[in-house]
């Protein structure tokens, strides 16, 4: 009898193919139906999915446009008679639109930019964008390289009466035009301060308005506050970078920026805080592509353990002499300040300008201050005499979070924020720090305070995991009193819910949604009782398109006790007589987690990655998203390179074990910055595990990423010597330790003028897998950030290569062009 032996090339079939998938034919990337589903084509399936109520001049009635496949349309809501209806006659108000503006113009292609009522709310002002050419502003062409471009298409402004129903052309200058973005103003708006040099100045409302026609008006009068301000140690206006060689970054110095200042109500003081950082050292990024000659970006970046010389400084400015005077607010080394400031109401905005009052009364206002560890915060009553008080201590083992407080009772009494009992919950106390009573409790994160009726005492919020069976990262709605009784719920269903609450706290816009639903906007009031339904998507195109929702799942966590949430998406050609690779989508956290709640977030990048033929998940792990218990969040402090691995591992032998679509010899694992970090981490701490590995602008040494974000979730050691001196200390473990565990084949990117998490991060794992040995892939994407940019789009196509090529053994990497994007544009 004969023998036959076949060899397999590795680039027909994986090598780590299981016996199942020698006996049927494997699933070929599906490029056409990934290229479906791009950005571009989504912005034509997916219009509104939510409604952003614009209050009309602070009351309860409220404006909003809705999309849908048939057009915009605009509507106009009274929740008190309980009607909706449309804003004008859009086929009218086109049609008046065309004879002035002169281009054809219809209502289902109506666009309007910058839609206001006035203030008597008889009218609506709005801009049309036209083709016809008009000459720009001297001041516009002074800021042009090229000085030949004199000509732009004209933008008209127009204004609609209700009562007429006439549109009509306005002056330029009928508009009311926004504050330059400089302007920091007075409570009275007769005083505009701002940033130059490094230092505070100060200039009258007639000079300012000099400077709205015209800011390089040589007769505008100008008054200087402080002298001492440098680059590094300035009273504002200290660019985050500078770049040489870049002659705009030269002549900013002499440009008014915009200063940070809060107010007492009565206008005579504000705050303003001031640190030195001229003795932290700088990183580098060169933009290669950028202009002419490459140039040096250089900016001042703090990595973690190291020396802090110096402290935020904190001064209250007296009006009427403007002279600084700094307060005593010191008890840690290297302390961060939070200076808070009243929500935004009515009565932050005069004459249209927005006024940054501080949280407080004219006599007191409130801030906190946090170790630079984060195990210890104090909110302060700060006095303008200089007099500063404790009022609330917070004290923990591992890092803490903060919320501003809110003060209630006619400012007699504060709710402050805290995770004390291990639960994001609210307290009262007065003002004095006497503790009053717990307002909300049990096994739930208070989100975000959304308002207040003083009446009744109510106080409204959102919060997460109260609802029992249901997903813990679904966010509702709640009312309780002041004294902790009767918290209510207001938004019921099992979807995550968005809301907007108008300022009196008498409604709220709901949005709620799954993954897995089409979403829809209502309005409630403030006893949760609905009063209409506004608007449910329209996805008719994309579902014509082929399209199929994702499916929640729920896993144990490694530890076999702890609850996991994630969303598996599946090819929309899924055969489940097929068996799929598996490629998880990873992001650690600790802030968040790369998990979606909601209908229509992150498309591009996972359910279309399935689409090429893999099972997509996206799931949580433990030491991630805050919204749950402290114990979750806090999980993976002083381990922040290993602390997740576990759970994305046990997370895919699960689905495996569940679902026999899934070869749980072909994973595959993919994430940017934290993600990217983590999915290169997988494949070295678990080679045998994870396959391949796409990782996207990865901090992979995190003692070179930034002291805020690796010294709070990982922690950093306080240290007292004998004499007092406080130093800190920080360790980490990193990807690059483990570069000789490489057995997979892993794609490492990077922007060359990441300054976030800088390319040394990349590079460096590079050169500790060249100096392993190992074989690998690397990706440089030229004048590109931490986000990619416009080069987000390429990389999304060379990650379906290689996971194609890898866990599929086929793909498109030996053509040339990526014809899936150059059929999205023309060519020129």
């Amino acid at each position: 009898m004969r023998k036959f032996y076949f060899i397999f090339a590795a680039g027909l079939l994986p090598y780590f193919a299981s016996a199942q998938q020698l006996q049927e034919p494997p699933v070929k990337p599906n490029y056409q139906l990934a290229a479906k589903f791009s950005p571009e084509k989504l912005k034509k399936m997916i219009f509104s999915t939510t409604i952003k109520p614009n209050w009309i001049n602070f009351s309860d009635r409220f404006w909003y446009d809705y999309a849908s496949p048939q057009g915009k349309n605009w509507y106009i809501v009274n929740p008190a008679l309980k009607k909706k209806e449309a804003l004008f006659d859009s086929e009218h108000v086109a049609a008046q639109i065309t004879k002035i503006v002169k281009n054809p113009m219809d209502a289902q292609h109506l666009e309007l930019q910058g839609l206001k009522f006035t203030k008597d709310e008889k009218k609506i002002r709005f801009q049309i964008q036209s083709t016809k050419d008009t000459v720009k502003s001297k001041d516009e062409i002074e800021k042009l390289k090229n000085k030949a471009d004199t000509t732009k298409k004209k933008l008209f402004y127009l204004e609609y009466d209700f009562a007429s129903k006439i549109v009509s052309e306005i002056s330029d200058s009928t508009k009311v035009k926004a504050p330059l973005s400089w302007a920091s103003f007075s409570p009275d708006t007769n005083t505009v301060y701002f940033a130059k040099d490094f230092n505070l100045y100060w200039m009258d409302k007639t000079n300012y308005l000099k400077a709205v026609k015209n800011e390089k008006d040589s007769t505008i009068v100008e008054h200087q506050i402080t002298k001492d301000g440098v680059q590094y140690y300035a009273w504002g206006g200290d660019e985050y970078s500078t770049t040489t060689g870049d002659e705009k970054d030269k002549d900013n110095e002499t440009k008014r920026k915009r200063v940070w200042i809060s107010w007492s109500p009565d206008g005579r003081y504000f705050t303003l805080t001031r640190k030195d950082n001229r003795s932290l050292r700088p990183l580098w990024v060169i933009n290669n592509v950028g202009s002419s000659r490459p140039t040096l970006e250089t900016y001042k970046y703090q990595m973690p353990g190291e020396v802090d010389s110096t402290e935020t400084e904190f001064y209250i400015f007296e009006a009427a002499t403007k002279v600084p005077r700094r307060l005593n607010i010191a008890a840690f080394k290297n302390q961060t300040i939070s200076n808070w400031t009243k929500t935004p109401d009515r009565n932050s905005y005069k004459e249209d300008y927005y006024i940054n009052y501080w949280l407080g009364n004219n006599e007191e206002f409130y801030i906190s201050r946090s170790s630079r560890d984060l195990k210890r915060i104090d909110l302060l009553k700060v006095n303008v005499n200089g007099t500063v008080n404790p009022i609330i201590q917070e004290r923990s083992n591992v890092y803490l979070d903060v919320q501003k407080p809110l003060l209630v009772e006619n400012g007699k009494q504060l709710v402050h924020w805290s995770e004390r009992d291990g639960w994001g919950h609210y307290y009262r106390y007065d003002t004095n720090g006497k503790f009053m009573n717990q307002i909300t409790q049990g096994s739930f994160h208070c989100e975000e305070i959304t308002g207040l009726d003083p009446t009744t005492q109510t106080l409204f919020f959102t919060a997460a995991g109260r609802e029992k069976n249901e997903d813990p990262y679904y966010l509702h709605h709640y009312s309780v009193n002041l004294n902790g009784n009767g918290i209510k719920l207001l938004n019921p269903g099992n979807f995550d819910h968005q809301i907007e609450m108008s300022e009196s706290s008498k409604y709220f816009v709901n949005n709620s949604s799954r993954v897995n639903t089409t979403p829809e906007s209502i309005l409630l009031n403030s006893n949760g009782q609905k009063i209409m339904t506004l608007e449910k998507a329209d996805l008719s195109l994309l579902f014509a398109a082929g399209y199929k929702f994702p499916e929640p799942f729920k896993v144990k966590a490694g530890d076999g006790t702890t609850d996991l949430y994630g969303v598996m998406y599946k090819p929309f050609d899924f055969d489940s007589t097929k068996t799929y690779p598996i490629v998880e989508y990873v992001y650690p956290g600790p802030q968040t987690e790369a998990v979606n709640k909601s209908f229509g977030r992150s498309m591009d990048r996972i359910d279309r990655l399935a689409q090429f033929g893999f099972i997509v998940v996206t799931v949580g792990n433990r030491g991630g998203h805050p919204s749950r218990s402290q114990w979750y969040h806090t999980y993976g402090y002083g381990n922040l390179r290993d602390y997740g691995l576990e759970d994305k591992k046990v997370t895919a032998e699960q689905l495996a074990d569940r679902y026999k679509f899934i070869d749980i010899n072909r994973v595959g694992i993919t994430g940017h910055s934290g993600g990217g970090f983590m999915s290169t981490a997988a494949m070295l701490v678990y080679p045998d595990f994870f396959k391949v590995a796409v990782s996207g602008a990865g901090n992979h040494e995190n003692q070179i990423y930034n002291r805020w974000w690796s010294e709070r979730h990982h922690g950093v050691t306080e240290k007292v010597s004998a004499k007092g001196d406080t130093t800190f200390s920080y360790q980490i473990s990193k990807n690059t330790e483990l570069a000789k565990n490489l057995k997979g084949r892993l794609l490492i990117a990077t922007g060359d003028i990441d300054n976030n998490v800088h390319p040394a991060n990349s590079i460096r794992m590079v050169d500790a897998l060249i100096k392993a040995n190992k074989r690998f892939d690397f990706l440089l994407l030229p004048g590109q950030r931490h986000g990619f940019g416009d080069m987000t789009e390429y990389f999304f196509w060379k990650m379906g290569d290689y996971f194609s090529q890898h866990l599929l053994g086929d793909s498109k990497m030996n053509e040339v062009d990526m014809i899936e994007m150059n059929r999205e544009k023309p060519l020129k």
